[in-house]
C-alpha cells in the first residue's frame, strides 16, 4: 500500500474513533454516573432524567442532557449537584470520572465517608461537600489531587486530624473544615505560610470543639484577654461597692454614737421634779 494511502487509512481509522467516542461517550464517565445514580437517594425526584439511556452519552460538545452536569469535548469536566434534597452516600466510583475538575455536592443531606478513592481525580480543582452529614476521619490521599485550590467541607459531622499533607497543596486559596466534629492540632502548613504570613484564619477551624492550635489559640487568648478585662472592671465594680458600704456603715455607727452621747449630756443636765 503506498504512503499515502496509509496515513489516509490511519487518519480514517482516528477519526473514527473520535466519531465513534462523541456518539457512545466515555466508558468511564457512564460507570461514574451509573453508580453514583445508585448511591444516591433522590426523594424530591431531582435527578429524574438522570437514567441509563443518557449515562452511555451524557455530553453533547459542552452541554450535557443530565441535571447538574457540564462537559468539555464530551468528558464530564464538572458536577453540581447543590441544594437538592439528595441522601445516601458518595460512590467511590466517582473516581471514574476522570476529567472531572469541579464536585460540588454541597447543602444536601448525604451521609458517610468521603471516599479516599477520589485521589485518583488528578484533575480536580475545587472539591465541595459542605453541609450534609458526611462522618468518618478525612483521607490524606485526597492531597494527591495536586490541583486542588478549594476544598470545603463544613458543616458536617467529620472525625479525626486534619491531614496534614493539606498543607503540601501549592495551589489551595481557599479551605474551610468549620463546625465538624474534629481534633487534634491544626498542621502548622495550613495555618502560616513560609516567611510566618499567616494563611487560613480561625473562621477556617471554629466549631470542632477538640481542634486546637494557631489561629484558634490566638482566638482563645483574645477571648481570654476580653474576660479578664471585663473581670477586673467587675472586680474592680464590686470592690468600690464594698469599700463605700463599709464607710456609710461606719459613718452611720460613729453617728449613732455621738447622737447617744448628746442625749446623755442633756439627761444629766434636766432638773429632777
Amino acid at each position: 500500500m503506498p504512503v499515502n494511502h496509509r496515513l489516509l487509512f490511519l487518519l480514517f481509522l482516528l477519526s473514527f474513533e473520535t466519531a465513534q467516542r462523541l456518539v457512545t461517550g466515555d466508558p468511564n464517565d457512564e460507570a461514574c454516573l451509573t453508580n453514583l445514580r445508585q448511591s444516591l437517594e433522590d426523594p424530591a425526584n431531582n435527578l429524574r432524567n438522570w437514567t441509563k439511556s443518557f449515562f452511555s452519552n451524557p455530553c453533547s460538545g459542552f452541554s450535557s442532557y443530565l441535571h447538574g452536569v457540564i462537559c468539555n469535548n464530551g468528558r464530564i469536566y464538572k458536577l453540581s449537584l447543590t441544594n437538592l434534597s439528595l441522601r445516601g452516600s458518595i460512590s467511590p466510583f466517582l473516581s471514574n470520572c476522570t476529567n472531572l475538575q469541579s464536585l460540588d455536592l454541597s447543602s444536601n443531606q448525604i451521609s458517610g465517608e468521603i471516599p479516599p478513592q477520589l485521589q485518583f481525580l488528578v484533575n480536580l480543582a475545587v472539591l465541595n461537600l459542605s453541609s450534609n452529614r458526611l462522618s468518618g476521619p478525612i483521607s490524606p490521599q485526597l492531597a494527591l489531587c495536586a490541583y486542588l485550590n478549594v476544598i470545603d467541607l463544613h458543616n458536617n459531622q467529620l472525625s479525626g486530624q486534619i491531614p496534614y499533607q493539606f498543607g503540601l497543596l501549592a495551589r489551595l486559596s481557599a479551605f474551610d473544615v468549620s463546625n465538624n466534629k474534629l481534633s487534634g492540632q491544626i498542621p502548622s502548613n495550613l495555618a502560616m505560610r513560609n516567611g510566618n504570613l499567616p494563611r487560613f484564619n480561625a473562621s477556617s477551624f471554629i466549631g470542632n470543639k477538640k481542634l486546637f492550635g494557631y489561629p484558634l489559640e490566638e482566638m482563645k487568648n483574645k477571648g481570654l484577654s476580653i474576660m479578664a478585662i471585663v473581670g477586673i472592671g467587675l472586680g474592680s465594680g464590686i470592690a468600690s461597692l464594698v469599700i463605700s458600704f463599709t464607710g456609710v456603715c461606719i459613718w452611720l455607727k460613729i453617728t449613732e454614737k455621738k447622737l447617744e452621747e448628746e442625749e446623755g449630756k442633756i439627761s444629766h443636765s434636766m432638773p429632777v421634779y
